[in-house]
């Protein structure tokens, strides 16, 4: 008992806390007893205290291992403010001076210091090693220490040097520290630093004041921008995969009136900083950010995180929500997902070393397990991590609020289980997969799995079906992934069980997101257009195209009349504003469809939502003007997009968007130096005879990719709107 009030007398004393938090205490006590220890403690949860106080209290200089050089500097002027003199805390990292680093030396061998912050490549240097020699170490402490494995979300190569060089340096015991880690990545952290016994301390992941979602991406830009104005004054962080999305998604919320500001690596740090501090003084309400943003941001009412593409891994996704009502208030999570944005991701990783993407496709598949599963998504989460979630109704995210129609699934139950058991527990969900629904890929015939007897027993299925059973197995605990060979399905006693004396099994059936998605976009706008009026635009578009002997979407595209129904422009004015109607364009064909519009809107009485429309970032590119006027001067296409920083792709992307407003440009002269005269003419006629909504796809898919390159079908499209349309 003595050492318990010693304890929280100094925590009074020090941080001016009158009780510890969760297993803060028995910590403390464990790392004072020189016991290596492990502690993962989500977000929030005051995991800095953990080393901070026991630094303080011990002889010699605790060496804490962070990775982030903003976090150090944050975190050393807040332990100056605990002592009388400013030497009880330093960091040593690249942003020091010679003259710096002299003086934290010396005030380290005075005695004065207490905590030593380090970032692991300043631990690896020589001459950082000969001087961590000569002094007293209380203890490492290795903060954000899923950056060892290679299965975190955040994984970085130097700490796995950290282990050695501690060992070249003398031994003391060791305290890892992290927010978020599965089995998996505990196992590689306690195995990489040789802490397999270490005292293991683990509080609960549950945020229960936060609200999970996953929706369908449908006009994702337009969803945020409701929901934001609903939540008008509340702090939040929207969360994008590129730095291109994340610039013109916060040029977007502006325009709409939301005080948004974008953050990504590739702004220059000053701005960034600048950005960070506007956020935190409230200055501004969201932060647009990749992920590089939020790491050591202790801003404790952020109201909502939006991703507005799904993370990489269930670990990210879990960390960046968190970042939502630390203050235990509200916090709201809403996930836009398509399955398109998995394959982008996956591609992304293709020509990364084989492991490296072994890792990322399985890190993947967890993610689009938690995104199309209609099980409680606290369950799932929580079960990622390791801890088991009993209530049945979490009441706090969309499948339990809404749930979802269940179905007996014993006898599928079993046959998945069976078919574990028959490739002796040594494969991976997806394998199985494949056996079950017989699909006789490469992997499957040369194991000769085609010749067992389960395979092609679950084609009534398809492989999503199959899935969720493996997944909802899991969270049943009838199986696990080995950890190990992390993936490996593995029967657990329960499964033995259930096999022999199978029991009701009743199955969430998993969500078709995509279906939302393919639904919502053959509707005109993602459904929020008028249909009616939709409908007959088209009509007009077919009329005037018949007249003029050109297909109908060289007129207006579909996206331009889908934005007409939304908008009811009634002005050339108004007609310029629509996505892909330029001046040109709107000159050209525009006066039949305002007349049509007007007379449709006094007809039927319709009040034009002019003030609640969400206005669209007029497509201006920068770059128009310097493209027409090199292609004038017929200057080569490769060198304008060098010349602008875009790959070939952006530079067409470009001047589709030229074309389809109305401008006209001659680029003849880079077509008859890539194409001879039959390729064009077969492209262009398809285009004039036969193509239905002018788009790629359907260009490739009737020409044939082996016969026509999609670059070509791009080129002769731009060379076929610009003359016929324009």
């Amino acid at each position: 008992m003595g050492n318990s009030q010693y304890l929280t007398e100094k925590l009074q004393q020090y941080f001016g806390f009158d009780r510890f938090k969760g297993d803060q205490e028995e910590v403390i006590e464990s790392i004072m007893e020189g016991k290596d220890t492990f502690v993962l403690m989500p977000t929030g949860g005051g995991k800095s205290l953990c080393y901070q106080l026991p630094a303080l209290l011990l002889e010699g200089t605790a060496i804490v291992i962070s990775p982030l050089i903003a976090l150090m500097k944050n975190q050393v002027d807040a332990i100056r403010n605990f002592g009388t003199d400013d030497g009880i805390a330093h960091f040593l990292n690249s942003s020091l001076s010679k003259a710096a680093i002299q003086k934290v030396r010396e005030d380290i061998l005075g005695g004065k210091t207490k905590l030593l912050y380090v970032a692991p490549e300043s631990l690896t240097k020589q001459d950082n090693i000969d001087f961590f020699k000569k002094i007293n170490i209380s203890f490492y402490a290795v903060d954000e220490a899923h950056c060892i494995s290679e299965w975190g979300h955040d994984f970085r190569p130097e700490y796995r040097r950290i282990r050695p060089i501690a060992a070249e340096i003398g031994t003391a015991p060791v305290m890892a520290l992290t927010a978020t880690a599965t089995a998996k990545v505990q196992h590689d952290i306690q195995k990489n630093l040789g802490m397999l016994e270490a005292n293991v301390f683990k509080s609960s992941f549950n945020r229960p004041n936060l609200y999970y979602e996953i929706r369908p991406k449908v006009k994702p830009t337009t969803e945020i921008i409701k929901f934001i104005s609903n939540n008008t004054g509340k702090s939040g962080i929207i969360y994008c995969l590129s730095r291109k999305k994340v610039e013109a998604l916060a040029e977007n919320l502006q325009v709409n009136g939301i005080k948004a500001l974008p953050y990504h690596a590739g702004m220059d740090a000053a701005t960034r900083s600048k950005h960070q501090d506007m956020f935190l003084m409230e200055e501004v309400d969201v932060i647009v950010a990749t992920i590089a943003f939020g790491m050591g941001i202790d801003k404790p009412d952020v109201r909502f995180v939006i991703h507005y593409d799904i993370p990489k891994s269930l670990e990210g996704y879990y960390q960046e929500t968190g970042r939502a009502g630390r203050d235990g208030g509200e916090g709201k999570c809403i996930t836009f997902y398509s399955y398109k944005d998995i394959q982008k991701l996956e591609k992304f990783m293709q020509g990364k070393p084989v492991a490296e993407q072994e890792i990322g496709t399985q890190l993947l598949l967890d993610t689009v397990s938690y995104a199309e599963s209609s099980v409680c998504r606290r369950k799932i989460l929580l079960h990622y991590f390791g801890e088991t979630y009993e209530p049945e109704n979490c009441n706090a995210c969309d499948n339990c609020l809404h749930p979802k129609e269940k179905i007996e699934a014993k006898k599928e139950v079993v046959t998945a289980l069976d078919a574990i058991l028959k490739v002796n527990q040594k494969y991976k969900m997806e394998h199985i997969t494949n056996i079950l629904i017989g699909n006789k890929n490469a992997a499957i015939k040369s194991f000769k799995h085609d010749q067992l007897d389960i395979f092609g027993k679950g084609k009534e299925h398809d492989a999503r079906f199959w899935h969720a059973i493996y997944r909802q197995a899991m969270i049943a605990g009838l199986i696990n992934k080995d950890i190990e060979n992390y993936g490996l399905l593995k029967m657990t006693e329960a499964g033995f069980k259930f096999i022999e004396q199978p029991t009701s099994f009743m199955m969430v059936k998993n969500h078709d997101y995509e279906a939302d998605v393919e639904e919502a976009s053959s509707a005109p706008s993602g459904g929020s257009g008028d249909p009616q009026l939709f409908k007959m635009l088209k009509d007009l578009r077919k009329k005037v195209a018949k007249r003029k002997e050109l297909p109908p979407f060289v007129i207006f595209q579909d996206p331009s009349l889908s934005d007409m129904s939304i908008q009811y422009p009634v002005t050339m004015q108004e007609l310029q504003n629509i996505q892909g109607v330029g001046q040109g364009k709107a000159m050209r064909y525009g006066k039949e469809f305002i007349d049509l519009i007007k007379q449709y809107v006094e007809e039927n009485d319709i009040e034009r939502p002019q003030d609640m429309v969400v206005k669209s970032v007029a497509k201006k590119s920068k770059n128009k003007v310097t493209i027409i006027q090199n292609i004038d001067r017929k200057v080569s296409l490769d060198i304008i997009a060098e010349s602008l920083g875009l790959g070939f792709e952006d530079l067409l992307t470009e001047l589709d968007a030229i074309v389809n407003s109305g401008t006209k440009i001659n680029i003849d002269y880079h077509i008859d130096e890539v194409m001879d005269p039959d390729t064009q003419d077969d492209i262009f006629d398809y285009f004039k005879e036969d193509s239905e909504e002018g788009s790629i796809e359907e260009a490739v898919a009737e020409l044939g990719e082996e016969d026509y390159s999609i670059e070509d079908i791009r080129l002769m499209r731009i060379k076929f709107i610009s003359e016929l349309g324009n």
